[in-house]
């Protein structure tokens, strides 16, 4: 996809620049997975709750406020908290597309200087300093707001 929106597209008159198709690309490549997710979440609410909502003549509105999202949003929590995750985890595949990120300025230390322990060193302690508090927010988020076990 990322290299499609970059190198096929303008030959069709769409030209994005580098950081503009790396949000296209990660934000479809995501937005496809997280409505799968949401999709699951909302068939696993049992259907009779469904079908009570509809023989009590609530409003499509509360049906889905009050009935069916506050029952799938908890079922949805962990996997959104995955995906997190690994969109952080996949943004260094932009540098492929000239955006410039941690991993592509390391890179460019390294072939400048031939000294590469020091900053592909420092882009992974970033890499965790950004991924380990995303994973304890995604944790926190699940044990608070996440399906219970009966």
């Amino acid at each position: 996809q990322l290299f499609f929106l970059f190198y096929v597209l303008p030959n069709y008159g769409i030209t994005l620049s580098g950081f503009e198709t790396g949000v296209v690309a990660l934000g479809v490549h995501f937005s496809t997975y997280a409505a799968e997710v949401y999709r699951a979440g909302i068939e696993s609410v049992p259907r009779g709750q469904w079908e009570a909502s509809t023989a009590l003549s609530i409003s499509p509105v509360q049906k889905w406020t009050r009935i069916i999202l506050p029952q799938a949003i908890p079922s949805v929590i962990p996997a959104l908290g995955n995906y997190l995750v690994a969109m952080l985890k996949e943004a260094p595949l932009l540098s492929a597309v000239t955006v410039v990120d941690v991993l592509g300025e390391a890179q460019r230390i390294c072939s400048r200087d031939f000294n590469c322990l020091e900053p592909y060193t420092m882009a992974g302690v970033l890499f965790l300093a950004i991924s380990i508090p995303a994973s304890f927010l995604a944790r926190r988020l699940e044990t608070r707001f996440g399906p219970t076990t009966a």
